[in-house]
């Protein structure tokens, strides 16, 4: 929420998913026009369970909803864990786990970069991993089943719990979930979004699949292009791939391995790993979430399993501990200590006052990160998306932009100010870089 009255967040991603639950609350197709002109939210990513959050947007219409709704479901999935713990090893595991999981660099990256669909999941998961360590098969696919409809990747979470019990449980529940999972995937990937999106494809295709390029530290990687052998060779790097890997399993002290649990994490990794927008291979932003949960049933399994003495699990616990804590200063959570984090800078409060000229129920051409500010009472587009914004009443644009996205950068917003003076809109407002322009 702090980060949000400082003006860090922005309109991709947390402006596009207010828009969509907005859409919702007020029962009409999730359009997003700082995606483009009509541009339908299920035609980008198949979430239409997002719309569980728009009946508490319609009771409190702001941006800090979606925050605060995304904060309780991350929470959400510490519950069936810590109790999985606490139930097979008592309190101290319980707390290790629970703090290890809420706190874990995966859950906060996603916390602190606005708002996803993804945060649905995560619970989800929790829940269905800790009914596949206790062999409650039915309730496993149960709780996995709605996965299908937070994000079209997930049908491979669903299919891989389907594996895991085949192989271990009820062979033809085990099999239906499979098919259930990876059916629901391949419809959502090659029949739905294509159907619903503007473009008439699925606009992300080529990068899950490998095609193209991706640079990253200054390291080119080409994904496999159509190549099984590209793609095997292309799987396991560049480097950071396995500091992703590393991550993933330090928190557990490693323990996680001694799970089946664990492999769960499979296919997420596999696609991110596949693919050449390297966005997708490391620790930054949300990414990672859905795997957390499953790193840690990895670890309360693997300490519940037979041949493991008290001392070795002992150990165990006060390694993921501390690597928690030491963890903690390099990753977002530590903002809440900073006195800068507390601080308005002027620049925001000049933002702030000069958002305030703009009335409510407009339509509004805005810069990334002064779009998110404006969602909730207004109709907004990017300032460069020029069939969008068109008809824009008001355009206000920060040159200091620093969440700028291409192909809007900072530089292109200020341009597309020149254009609208060009057609006649005129000058309201402008200070430290922040201009407001009225049609």
């Amino acid at each position: 929420m702090r980060r949000h009255q400082l003006q860090q967040t922005a309109g991709y991603d947390l402006g596009i998913f207010e828009q969509a639950v907005r859409a919702y609350a007020h029962l009409q197709a999730p359009v997003t026009p700082l995606k483009g002109l009509g541009f339908d939210v299920l035609g980008d990513h198949f979430s239409p369970a997002v719309a569980i959050i728009a009946p508490f947007y319609r009771v409190f219409p702001s941006p800090v909803t979606l925050l605060v709704a995304q904060s309780v479901l991350l929470s959400l999935a510490i519950v069936p864990l810590a109790d999985w713990a606490l139930t097979a090893r008592g309190p101290r595991t319980a707390l290790v786990v629970g703090f290890g999981l809420g706190a874990s660099w995966g859950v906060v990256q996603a916390a602190a970069f606005d708002f996803h669909e993804v945060a649905l999941a995560v619970p989800l998961i929790a829940f269905a991993v800790r009914a596949l360590g206790e062999d409650r098969w039915r309730a496993a696919a149960l709780w996995s089943l709605p996965l299908l409809l937070v994000k079209e990747d997930q049908g491979l979470t669903v299919a891989a719990v389907g594996v895991y019990i085949a192989l271990r449980g009820p062979r033809r529940l085990g099999l239906w979930l499979t098919a259930a999972g990876a059916l629901g995937t391949c419809a959502e990937v090659l029949l739905v979004l294509p159907a619903v999106n503007v473009h008439g494809g699925f606009d992300y295709w080529q990068q899950i699949t490998g095609g193209g390029t991706a640079t990253t530290g200054g390291v080119t990687a080409a994904g496999g292009g159509g190549s099984l052998i590209g793609l095997l060779l292309h799987l396991p790097w560049p480097g950071v791939k396995w500091l992703t890997l590393l991550m993933l399993l330090a928190p557990t002290a490693f323990y996680a391995l001694r799970s089946p649990l664990t492999l769960l994490c499979a296919p997420t990794l596999l696609w991110r790993f596949a693919s050449g927008n390297s966005h997708y291979w490391g620790v930054a932003y949300h990414y990672s979430a859905v795997l957390m949960p499953i790193v840690f049933g990895g670890f309360v399994h693997a300490l519940t399993r037979g041949g493991l003495s008290w001392r070795r699990g002992r150990a165990a616990l006060a390694a993921s501990a501390a690597f928690t804590l030491a963890t903690l200063p390099f990753f977002p959570m530590r903002e809440l200590a900073l006195p800068t984090q507390w601080i308005t800078p002027a620049h925001v409060e000049t933002a702030d006052a000069i958002l305030g000229e703009i009335p409510a129920g407009v339509k509004v051409a805005a810069s990334n990160r002064l779009a998110a500010q404006l969602v909730h009472r207004d109709t907004v587009t990017l300032v460069c998306m020029r069939d969008a914004s068109a008809d824009a009443d008001f355009v206000v644009v920060d040159a200091s932009d620093s969440k700028a996205i291409a192909p809007c950068s900072a530089d292109t917003a200020v341009a597309e100010l020149t254009r609208f003076e060009s057609r006649g809109y005129t000058l309201v407002a402008q200070s430290d870089g922040v201009t407001l322009l009225r049609r």
